[in-house]
């Protein structure tokens, strides 16, 4: 009987510690963060327009027409004479406030609409980046532009193309 009990013994002191578990146990807290942001929404408010531009007479090359996204539009090659009232591309978008918004938006390829097997590129002068200042209905604009190389034998006619602009946090 003495053998039998101190068996039992053993046998309950062994299994003590899977019974106890605040012997061995370790707690940690970590703190927790969430930021929400609501979405964005992008709106064109103004296209972009470079104006008429008329060719010199001559063999020439290189002749760059251009509007910066801040509205100064340079076109002062001798052999290219511009009219008209050149505009920046203008976009609003909302979201939220102080967030950065990567803004996306490659070159333009611009099609002549009287002959479509001729095309120039519009290299984009466009914001990498916004911080949103404002939020709700008002939110914010920024404006793109961009630059076009003409020669002596660009065709003439009327060419027009799209902007692609993607934008996010």
């Amino acid at each position: 009987m003495v053998a039998c009990v101190t068996r039992m013994a053993l046998l309950l002191s062994l299994a003590l510690p899977l019974f106890s578990g605040a012997a061995g146990a370790a707690t940690k807290v970590a703190p927790v963060n969430a930021k929400v942001a609501k979405p964005l929404t992008l709106t064109r408010v103004q296209d972009l327009d470079l104006g008429r531009v008329i060719l010199g007479p001559g063999t020439w090359s290189a002749a760059a027409v251009s509007i910066s996204r801040d509205g100064v539009f340079v076109c002062n090659n001798p052999n290219v004479t511009c009219t008209g009232t050149p505009k920046v591309a203008t976009f609003n978008m909302t979201g939220s406030n102080n967030q950065v918004v990567k803004i996306i938006a490659p070159n333009v390829t611009l099609t002549n609409q009287g002959d479509p097997s001729q095309t120039l590129t519009l290299m984009l002068d466009s914001p990498a980046m916004v911080t949103m200042e404002t939020s709700g209905n008002k939110g914010q604009d920024f404006s793109i532009g961009g630059s076009m190389s003409l020669n002596s034998t660009t065709p003439g006619g009327l060419y027009t193309g799209t902007i692609n602009v993607t934008v996010d946090y």
